[in-house]
């Protein structure tokens, strides 16, 4: 390949990554941009786990044989079968050298390169019907990260020094990309995370709830919301001080993920101060009313605060249509609020009567005419 074919390729190599949407983009668009510019047939890339000691594959493109995943879930391969990287970890490069990649072959290591190494690459070229390989090294933020593998067929023109030392130039490519999109999603996990739970914030709900709802017109999926307050939370931050009161909330918010758990693929979040929510797509709402049962039970058993107002809202129980999250949030808020005026020890559900399941009065009913002032102004700030 010609000096400008090998430029354009990095050109195309950073676009791809630059492009990419997410992780998964971006590991597809390095492993195809590097096998793309070395001329393979295959190519991976692989993460190094330190604290698991194991070289973990994150994606693998071109010619893949059996066992070979797009994006395998637990290809992995303990370190010890790799001596280099021990090498190039805590001798080679730990000793001024370079991060350098190198070459190996079905046969052996290539001539000129790294003597000594008959060991697990190269018997899963020959197990795997490759001639040959690449290996670079992938450095960020001064640190090993992980590798770049770049492969050909037996019988393919065996890849040489040239060929090593533009794989490094790819690899160093490869990092930069890798961390822009480590910072854009770091991003955009901030902008979608509560920073003292840890748990989602509103504006992941008000999100994942426009999706659920246009799911649920869809093809019927069942939606369903649970909206709760945390009570005594004032009291605690006025006599005991707000680091207590954060305590609290973080306490609540281990409780609601514990009990969101119970909902395969519920999205647990904090929607400011002392408001909660989960938000469930797909499980009956029998379940979704048992989960907020014991959200309820164990927010009673707290250390600190005075347990917790639940309302729940579902597609499932017979609340009307539903063609907005705006109207889901109505209604299990209005439940919420009727659970905290009548101090319900349980959950309230919206479209349910009896004595375990009060009537809900719709968010656009005016509050009780007996709510103190403090209650209605509340009311009117929930108001769609």
């Amino acid at each position: 390949m010609g000096e400008d074919r090998r430029l354009a390729a990095v050109v195309a190599l950073a676009q791809a990554m630059a492009a990419a949407h997410g992780s998964h983009e971006a590991w597809r668009a390095a492993a195809l941009g590097a096998c793309h510019a070395l001329g393979g047939t295959f190519a991976a890339l692989s993460v190094w786990e330190r604290e698991l000691g194991r070289l973990r594959v994150l994606a693998n493109v071109g010619e893949r044989t059996a066992g070979e995943a797009e994006f395998p879930e637990d290809e992995s391969y303990p370190v010890h079968q790799f001596p280099e990287i021990t090498e190039f970890l805590h001798e080679r490069w730990a000793g001024g050298g370079e991060p350098d990649a190198w070459v190996e072959t079905a046969a052996g290591p290539a001539a000129g390169d790294r003597p000594g190494y008959v060991h697990e690459r190269v018997a899963a070229l020959r197990r795997r019907g490759r001639g040959c390989c690449v290996v670079a090294p992938i450095v960020l933020h001064g640190r090993a990260w992980g590798e770049l593998y770049v492969a050909r067929p037996a019988g393919a023109p065996v890849f040489g020094r040239a060929d090593a030392d533009f794989a490094t130039v790819l690899a160093s490519v490869v990092a930069a990309g890798i961390s822009q999109t480590e910072r854009l999603e770091e991003a955009r996990r901030l902008a979608y995370t509560d920073a003292l739970t840890g748990l989602a914030n509103r504006r992941a709900v008000d999100g994942r709830l426009d999706e659920a709802v246009e799911q649920h017109r869809l093809d019927g999926s069942v939606v369903s919301l649970v909206v709760c307050d945390l009570n005594g939370l004032k009291r605690v931050n006025d006599t005991l001080g707000h680091a207590v009161g954060d305590r609290l909330l973080e306490r609540f918010g281990s409780v609601l993920s514990l009990c969101g758990a119970m909902l395969p693929g519920a999205l647990a979040a904090r929607l400011g101060g002392d408001e909660f929510c989960l938000l469930a797509v797909g499980p009956p709402a029998a379940d979704v009313v048992a989960a907020a049962g014991e959200l309820c039970r164990r927010a009673a058993e707290l250390e600190l605060g005075e347990g917790v107002a639940c309302g729940v809202a579902s597609t499932g129980d017979p609340i009307g249509p539903v063609r907005s999250g705006r109207r889901l949030f109505r209604l299990a808020d209005a439940a919420q609020y009727r659970a905290k005026a009548v101090r319900a020890a349980g959950p309230v559900v919206a479209g349910r009567e009896g004595p375990d399941d009060p009537v809900v009065r719709l968010a656009d009913e005016p509050p009780p005419k007996n709510a103190d002032r403090g209650e209605r102004r509340r009311f009117r700030g929930r108001r769609g």
